[in-house]
């Protein structure tokens, strides 16, 4: 959890999109990376995080991490449901810990003027930058691959019980089944698999 997972949410998304306390933030991406910004997001008081999946079972799990608010976006009316609930304005840092063109598009038309788009996600296709829309708009696009410079911090969070990263564990498997872990996790939808731990 120190060496990727709690770093990248919080370094590539929670720092490099500038939350601070009272501010409006949206996760797209409810996996493993997503959660971990949800979790490290709330050190600096947010007013609201929303969190946008496709999967219900991991927007369940984003409410009891602490997500204020929750949008399915398979229904198509993601940015409707967003600006509903911004006031029309948008979010002031949208996360984007996916890596796919339609949720960094996303992103594009939720955030707010002045506001923070930090991509986490990992893109291999090309991804259209809308700047006929955003020129205007005075906004911050952030990339970053983690350095873990975080990893200090974090660690005393986790030892005060601040915060407990035991909660994306889902599935325990013993070393000889190794396979069927990656068989959990390649199908993460149907088994619910967050992480998995191998135990020796």
């Amino acid at each position: 959890m120190l060496s990727d997972i709690l770093p990248t949410g919080f370094e590539c998304g929670v720092l490099n999109g500038k939350v601070q306390p009272g501010n409006t933030v949206a996760i797209v991406g409810a996996g493993p990376i997503g959660l971990a910004a949800l979790l490290t997001a709330q050190f600096y008081s947010p007013a609201s995080i929303m969190m946008i999946d496709l999967d219900e079972n991991r927007l369940a799990v984003a409410k009891k991490f602490g997500a204020t608010a929750t949008v399915n976006s398979n229904n198509g009316d993601t940015v409707a449901k967003i600006m509903q609930m911004t006031g029309g304005r948008g979010v002031d840092t949208a996360i984007e810990a996916v890596g796919i063109p339609a949720t960094f598009e996303l992103c594009q038309k939720i955030v707010a003027p002045g506001g923070t788009i930090a991509n986490i996600g990992v893109h291999g296709l090309k991804v259209d930058l809308h700047l006929e829309l955003l020129w205007d708009r005075n906004l911050t696009i952030t990339t970053r691959l983690v350095d873990t410079v975080s990893t200090p911090m974090l660690l005393k969070v986790l030892q005060s019980k601040k915060l407990d990263a035991s909660k994306l564990i889902t599935h325990r498997f013993k070393l000889d089944s190794v396979l069927e872990a990656y068989e959990a996790f390649s199908h993460a939808a149907e088994t619910r698999t967050l992480k998995v731990i191998i135990e020796v």
